[in-house]
């Protein structure tokens, strides 16, 4: 897109990288990756099926961790090039479903498979797998057990995308197939010729490996992150890659002298400033933005992002922003402003999955064909795949984005051991009636009692003091007896323990 100056920042140490890449100064996507917890997107495994599933038609797949992967029967390798879809804007080959195969008629216990790692695992999920395996070069990529050749469709010019499908075609080794990348366009056939050559002799190492070890066994490792987004994201498009670490350098030099070396000038290591790289663009400050719950926006409006197990809900809000003209033009600006946020923050936080948007009602056709546009255009730059659907009858917009690593929320934050993440706890009313009615219980069944001992958490006690003295005084003038409650500093918050005496 013209006009837009996009930079990528790569920091790190041994034990940590991250990366973020910036369009016009504006942070735009933002990468972790930690030496104790490497992703598993593209790593190739020889895996062994532990449990087939005919139910789901799909399978367990031991590959080595701690979760066995899932692997479903329309990702098991195809047998033509008929079950293949159209290329994704990614150049990444997508399977159609299979039809009436069967998966126990495919795989069986025991059988060791040559599987990769399509989604890494999230949450209490394992790993996702393929059977179609793909290796992503800077150009090209391979599928070697596909007879298939496909263009990226971010390619637009028709004869462009001619020339260099018929150069693949006429070019590749028999029955094995090649995406061509975006990257490609324009691009010297000499540098598809390269590709295709290693590529090819990647895939026959691989192969080799393979039939040497039993599985479960890691066959080939995915690259780094510096590397990967190299590959990926560094070309005519990007003006400028700053690095802060020697050693980081040194390897992505190495690597784009290889593969790209008319980039290399655009390579740059800054250790010359005491301020660490992030802070300098003020990328620590967009970071723990990027976690909060709950957005502003400059009208004065707000969205609220709440992630759950089956989707990621969106809510859209005036807030404090009341208008100039009338209300249906303040809720056309707030959700025109809200779209384009959305579509920003889905980016930033690399949220992907099922999405709802709850924007606010508009009765005119004409707003809502406005703000629908707006999402579509403002989503152009992600390079995620995503599809968005109408306006729902109830006034949602739901839309999908291809989620295929963790979240940035997932990365760097854990569920709160304290509340499970729900993020609510009983109220003192709550607890106090709970105590009310479980003394109530014990003292009915006892003939003599004087005093109930209740052993709570500090705060709580005060709590319950302060707000429900009188159902305390109720149920000590009821049964004739005395309260008493023992402060423990080591319960959980909702925790008591009700002893009569």
């Amino acid at each position: 897109m013209e006009g837009i100056n996009r930079k990528l920042l790569i920091t790190g140490n041994p034990f940590e990288c991250r990366a973020a890449l910036l369009e016009n100064n504006v942070p735009v996507e933002f990468f972790v990756e930690r030496s104790n917890d490497l992703g598993l997107v593209g790593n190739i495994y020889k895996g062994v099926v532990a449990r087939v599933l005919p139910g789901m038609q799909a399978a367990f797949i031991d590959i080595g961790l701690e979760k066995s992967a899932f692997l479903y029967v329309n990702e098991v390798i195809p047998d033509n090039s008929s079950l293949l879809a159209e290329d994704d804007e990614l150049g990444e080959p997508q399977l159609r479903p299979r039809g009436k195969e069967r998966i126990e008629n495919l795989l069986q216990q025991g059988q060791e498979i040559l599987v990769q790692v399509s989604k890494d695992p999230i949450g209490t999920k394992g790993a996702r797998l393929t059977s179609n395996i793909s290796l992503p070069g800077r150009f090209l990529v391979y599928l070697p057990l596909v007879d298939h050749v496909g263009v990226s469709k971010k390619i637009e010019r028709e004869a462009e995308r001619q020339r260099l499908k018929d150069y693949v075609l006429q070019n590749r080794p028999t029955q094995v197939g090649f995406i061509v990348r975006t990257v490609c366009d324009g691009a010297r056939v000499t540098k598809l010729k390269s590709d295709m050559e290693y590529l090819a002799m990647l895939w026959e190492d691989i192969l080799k490996r393979q039939e040497s070890v039993s599985g479960p066994e890691l066959i080939h490792q995915e690259l780094t992150l510096p590397l990967r987004l190299v590959r990926d994201i560094l070309s005519d498009e990007v003006d400028e890659l700053v690095m802060d670490h020697a050693e980081i350098h040194r390897d992505v030099l190495r690597f784009v002298q290889k593969f790209m070396p008319r980039q290399k000038k655009k390579i740059v290591l800054d250790q010359d400033n005491a301020l660490p790289l992030f802070e300098r663009y003020g990328l620590e400050l967009e970071i723990e933005r990027s976690l909060e719950r709950k957005i502003w926006l400059k009208s004065g409006g707000y969205i609220v992002i709440d992630p759950t197990e089956a989707l990621v809900s969106i809510d859209v809000n005036t807030g404090k922003y009341v208008g100039t003209a009338s209300q249906e033009e303040t809720i056309l600006k707030t959700n025109l402003e809200a779209v384009k946020e959305i579509a920003y923050q889905l980016r930033l936080r690399n949220i992907g999955g099922l999405i709802v948007i709850d924007l606010i009602d508009m009765p005119r056709e004409s707003d809502r064909t406005l703000v629908h546009a707006t999402l579509l255009e403002s989503l152009r730059n992600d390079r995620a795949r995503s599809k968005v659907l109408k306006f729902s009858e109830l006034g949602l917009v739901e839309m999908s984005r291809k989620r295929v690593r963790e979240s940035l929320n997932q990365v760097l934050m854990e569920r709160c051991p304290y509340c499970h993440g729900k993020g609510l706890l009983k109220s003192a009313t709550t607890l106090a009636h709970a105590i009310f009615r479980q003394a109530c219980r014990e003292l009915n069944q006892q003939d003599q009692a004087s005093q109930v001992l209740v052993h709570a958490h500090p705060t709580m006690i005060d709590a319950i003091y302060s707000e429900e003295r009188e159902l305390l005084d109720h149920l000590e003038t009821t049964y004739k007896i005395s309260v008493v409650f023992r402060p423990e500093d080591g319960y959980h918050v909702e925790r008591f323990k009700v002893v009569v005496q």
